[in-house]
């Protein structure tokens, strides 16, 4: 399967060296990882690039580590009114699995303290805590919850996982140009049966395989919601992150705005820093 003649590259044959594009070149033991042979003989043209992209994006992400930022969040209803929360980010890359994620809450004064931490699993459920200072406890989310809403937004508990390759079917599209950036139009289908989703539709950036704007689909296929991404920066000289998230609620009318500064990485985290306990000594 060959991507745009335009990248200047190709894939040869599944037993020789897969290079997906000129930033990565993939070898067949790392293709494997994602996808047995006998599983990649059966799908057709479209499901083959849909899933070769999804690797591409994959493998241009990885090696950042640990990171950390800050985060104001805006939630709008339907009728404009807004309320604001401030949020501190840190995550941790786990090689050969999900990665680990802790967000938490500094403000408004009703939800300081509030921690909220993610597993994510490549070939399994992710498991999700929140610390709710009132109580003082932690509390598990439950895998048939995640496409509840996080904290009141309009983003999901699934939605704040890491992306994972392993756990979606993929299809392309078509080429499309999206805000005057040549773009691949992919879908992906949640094989979670818990996922709120029945396909998400995504805008890919051919340059640097960064996702413009993403339309989701509820259990019934009808468009529920449509995140934009904007305002990326380039962190090392390799990783991009946005600046800004949008989710709108189609069928609310609700919308969710994410606001990411003071990214910062390789700060030494470790797995000690992303466990249950440090829910309750997050400060």
């Amino acid at each position: 399967m060959l991507l745009r003649k335009a990248l200047l590259c190709s894939i040869l044959p599944l037993a020789a060296t897969l290079s997906l594009n000129c930033f990565a070149v993939v070898s067949a033991d790392q293709f494997a990882k994602y996808i047995a042979p006998a599983e990649l003989a059966k799908l057709n043209e479209n499901q083959k690039r849909g899933l070769e992209i999804a690797i591409e994006q994959d493998i241009v992400g990885q090696g950042w580590v640990d990171s950390q930022a800050n985060m104001n969040m805006v939630l709008r209803n339907q009728h404009g009114d807004e309320s604001k929360r401030e949020l501190r980010l840190k995550a941790l890359e786990v090689i050969g699995d999900g990665d680990k994620s802790l967000a938490i809450f500094d403000q408004p004064k009703d939800v300081q303290g509030t921690a909220f931490l993610t597993f994510s699993h490549t070939g399994e459920a992710d498991e999700q805590w929140i610390y709710l200072p009132a109580l003082k406890r932690v509390k598990r989310i439950n895998s048939s919850n995640k496409s509840g809403p996080f904290m009141g937004s309009e983003f999901a508990y699934e939605d704040i996982a890491s992306f994972e390759v392993n756990k979606y079917d993929f299809n392309f599209i078509k080429d499309e140009n999206y805000n005057g950036m040549d773009c691949y139009v992919t879908e992906s289908f949640p094989r979670d049966k818990n996922s709120g989703y029945t396909k998400i539709v995504t805008w890919i950036d051919k340059e640097h395989f960064r996702i413009q704007k993403a339309d989701f689909y509820d259990r019934k296929n009808s468009l529920l919601k449509s995140l934009q991404a904007s305002d990326y920066k380039n962190y090392l000289d390799k990783f991009w992150r946005p600046g800004i998230s949008e989710m709108k609620n189609h069928q609310t009318g609700k919308s969710t705005i994410m606001s990411f500064k003071d990214y910062k990485f390789n700060n030494g985290f470790s797995t000690d820093d992303f466990n249950k306990n440090s829910l309750q000594r997050a400060k």
